[in-house]
């Protein structure tokens, strides 16, 4: 898969060059990615962030989306007063980077979507790019067999996903148990980690 993405890359002509930052990927996405904000609403955003004041529009929810963070390689958009999108730039091979972007649902418990894509938005297969973590991470090694037997029947898996904004990492942190009674989510949280899941961008790979 790996030889895949690569020769996709390269396929097509996909060269990165130093003057491309995040504000130019977040002005260029396509409206189907973030159907709440068009390109005009994209560039007043930056533009308001940039000049220092708050960075909020009127989106086509009849709600505002707000820029909380821009940086050269890292951006954090609450997209809708239910969701936000968070992007991050992250090097492969000879210079060229893709995009990380990670979109969080709150319905009311977070829940999110990993994707990956060229600087050019052509979707990429996230396969080996990123393993998504699984309900058995969170269990503590030592957990009582019947309690893992009630967790791994568990029909509910929410995990919120966000990126660093200073340095390459992921983290995957366990939402399931907010989504419990108080009783359910005690009883849950005995036999589980108290950590959350960190990724390391290793060699074109989130480990």
């Amino acid at each position: 898969m790996r030889r895949f993405i690569f020769g996709f890359l390269f396929a097509c002509l996909f060269v990165w060059s130093g003057a491309q930052k995040m504000e130019d990927i977040f002005i260029k996405m396509p409206d189907d990615l973030l159907v709440q904000l068009e390109e005009a609403w994209r560039k007043d955003l930056v533009a308001l962030f940039k000049s220092g004041k708050p960075a909020v529009v009127e989106n086509t929810m009849m709600g505002k989306s707000i820029l909380n963070k821009l940086t050269d390689d890292y951006l954090l958009l609450q997209s809708t007063e239910r969701s936000s999108v968070e992007m991050r730039l992250l090097p492969l091979v000879n210079n060229t980077r893709i995009i990380c972007m990670i979109q969080t649902i709150y319905g009311p418990v977070a829940d999110s979507r990993v994707s990956f894509f060229t600087t050019e938005w052509q979707r990429l297969p996230s396969d080996d790019l990123f393993a998504p973590v699984d309900a058995d991470w969170f269990r503590k090694d030592d957990a009582d067999p019947s309690a893992v037997d009630s967790f791994s029947s568990s029909e509910l898996f929410l995990i919120k996903y966000s990126l660093s904004d200073e340095k390459p990492t992921l983290t995957a942190e366990y939402m399931t148990p907010h989504f419990l009674d108080d009783d359910n989510q005690k009883a849950m949280k005995v036999f589980l980690k108290t950590e959350n899941k960190t990724y390391e961008w290793r060699s074109g790979r989130f480990e």
